[in-house]
């Protein structure tokens, strides 16, 4: 799944780091909500220039919230369990390479945004340190294992189930067609990708791609469906459940 630089021509590799870019930044700006407060502190006063707009004396400054801080440890240990699972390739041949994603998990665990940031932070990490992935190609493995794989993934599931806050059959068999159809897009959108870069024909490295990833998207959703449901039985609180909670007390 990790695409090489090579298998990029500079028109592909830029146009998609761009959209990778605007897709994290977009991410941060959502996320950054939920794990800041602001808490008033006293403004500093100088004798040369008076509070002339007759406030309270007051200004504000951001803290991580409590909330925010929970949010962390969380986004560290799905985090550490994606880099882990992403870390055991299997080779498909020409170069390329297929693996676990992890992306719809840690969007039902917590929230599609905070879980494009993992696989954002667990790709560059996987790119500069070990080398697997291109540093060229790394905006468009964020766009296919994240916007793809994740964001793509999620919303899916969200498609497949309307009553996710029962988690019931319906919801763990969501998540195992989300989490497979999640890979198999991924690999698809690789595929694409290549040949538009001109380095094999669409013919030649889609099927190949998509005979080792309907496998690994069976892994893939089987093992999602394994967590979640240990997650479940343990009263964790997922992201999907906690959302659709606050949908009905609305």
């Amino acid at each position: 799944m990790h695409l090489p630089d090579e298998f990029l021509s500079s028109g592909t590799a830029t146009s998609l780091a761009g959209v990778a870019l605007l897709a994290v930044g977009l991410a941060m700006r959502k996320v950054r909500s939920t794990f800041l407060e602001k808490v008033p502190v006293l403004r500093r006063r100088l004798a040369t220039f008076p509070d002339m707009k007759g406030g309270q004396g007051m200004n504000w400054q951001s803290r991580f919230s409590k909330v925010g801080q929970a949010k962390m440890w969380r986004l560290a240990a799905v985090g550490s369990l994606i880099f882990s699972a992403q870390m055991v390739n299997f080779p498909i041949g020409g170069g390329t390479s297929g693996h676990l994603l992890g992306g719809v998990l840690a969007a039902l665990i917590l929230g599609p945004f905070e879980a494009l940031l993992v696989m954002t932070v667990v790709l560059a990490t996987q790119a500069f340190i070990f080398a697997d992935g291109g540093l060229l190609a790394l905006g468009a493995n964020i766009f296919n294992m994240g916007i793809v794989g994740v964001i793509g993934g999620y919303s899916y599931f969200t498609f497949l189930t309307q009553d996710a806050r029962n988690g019931g059959g319906n919801f763990l068999q969501s998540a195992f067609v989300a989490a497979w159809l999640s890979v198999i897009f991924a690999a698809i959108a690789a595929s694409f990708e290549i040949a538009w870069s001109g380095i094999q024909s669409l013919s030649t490295v889609l099927p190949a791609m998509m005979l080792t990833h309907i496998f690994i998207g069976l892994a893939e959703g089987m093992i999602t469906v394994f967590i979640l449901a240990i997650l479940k039985k343990k009263k964790f609180p997922l992201a999907i459940l906690k959302e659709e909670n606050a949908h009905v007390e609305e």
